[in-house]
């Protein structure tokens, strides 16, 4: 069987499953489905006592932080007010006492966060990646992981998209370039 990696060395970073992004409809797996599964993933994490990060993307009050770039497709941020608890994590995550959680203001999980620092301080240099969307917060931190040099698996089952088009071409013709992916079931396995 293969090893998909060293415990000692992993840690499971959850992207923008918060209470915000996972009202959205998303494919080819429902928000539902894809909590269901990152929990999974978290509860196994917590049980071996690997690091669990969970990221979320929150603004300052007054929005100044907001990125508001000239854009030929929707910009569904741009001029919105966020409800309170928008940037709250799913309750079906934690998030737990031991949990990192990571504030970002933009797509990725590395650019202007504490992320790379808190996983290099553990010596972790395997990341389990999911959460939502595929091709937005997930891909735009996996591109970060990989330039910082970071072996990767992305677990399909446990990231959606707003599209399936979107999802299945990130799964299909970009993760495979930067790391394994894999299913829910398959890095439970690695977990027993």
């Amino acid at each position: 069987m293969e090893t998909l990696f060293d415990k000692s060395r992993t840690a499971l970073v959850v992207i923008d499953l918060q209470k915000g992004i996972a009202s959205m409809p998303t494919v080819p797996y429902d928000a539902k489905s894809v909590i269901q599964n990152a929990a999974k993933l978290a509860q196994a994490f917590r049980k071996n006592q690997m690091p669990v990060f969970l990221v979320r993307v929150s603004g300052s009050a007054d929005g100044k932080d907001r990125l508001n770039p000239v854009v030929d497709g929707e910009n569904p941020w741009a001029n919105r007010q966020m409800p309170p608890d928008w940037s709250d994590i799913v309750p079906e995550l934690g998030p737990e006492k031991d949990d990192f959680i990571i504030t970002k203001k933009q797509w990725g999980a590395f650019y202007g966060t504490e992320l790379d620092l808190q996983l290099r301080r553990r010596k972790i240099d395997n990341i389990v990646l999911c959460g939502i969307a595929t091709n937005i917060g997930v891909e735009s931190t996996a591109r970060f992981a990989f330039e910082y040099g970071y072996q990767q698996i992305f677990v399909e089952d446990a990231m959606s998209s707003r599209s399936e088009e979107e999802h299945k071409f990130t799964v299909k013709n970009t993760f495979p370039r930067m790391g394994r992916v894999r299913k829910t079931e398959d890095v439970l396995a690695e977990l027993k």
